[in-house]
């Protein structure tokens, strides 16, 4: 799974990276806020990007309309939310991930079912003959040993001071 968050302020200088990520998900999760209508905006762009690397794969994809909890400040309708999940095909769900955690757990945990389907039914077949490195996850022990240098070298600075 992939989930793409970047408003229109990122630098988005890892573009090959990105595009990797993509290619190697086997679905998408598109989060907005109901609050913010540029957010809204920004999903189909973003799905026409997802669209451009797997243009034939049926892959599962989620829309999440965020902040369900602040009604009054709503600037996206769920009516409009509706209108978009129909347009690309996805699954639609309105969450407050600060009120309703189960809500967001049972979006997820649907795409987590579709997916699998998903996956059983392709048998891999989707990513034979390209040659796209698949991301490697940090290494723990590369992650740990880094933290220990940044918090020894900011014990260091603190005792010359």
């Amino acid at each position: 799974m992939f989930l793409l968050c970047f408003d229109e302020s990122d630098n988005i200088c890892c573009q090959e990276q990105i595009n990797r990520s993509i290619y190697w998900a086997d679905g998408f999760v598109f989060v907005y806020s109901i609050t913010d209508y540029n957010s809204y905006r920004v999903i189909r762009p973003l799905h026409q990007h997802v669209r451009k690397i797997h243009p034939n794969a049926n892959i599962p994809l989620l829309l999440m309309a965020n902040k369900g909890d602040l009604l009054r400040a709503r600037q996206v309708s769920t009516k409009e939310g509706h209108q978009l999940a129909n347009e690309l095909g996805c699954t639609y769900s309105e969450v407050s991930a600060r009120e309703n955690c189960e809500g967001v757990h049972e979006a997820f945990q649907q795409l987590c079912q579709e997916m699998s389907r998903m996956i059983g039914s392709c048998n891999g077949e989707k990513r034979r003959g390209l040659h796209l490195v698949r991301p490697k996850s940090p290494n723990m022990q590369d992650l740990k040993r880094r933290l220990k240098q940044a918090l020894s070298s900011k014990g260091k600075s603190a005792t010359m001071l």
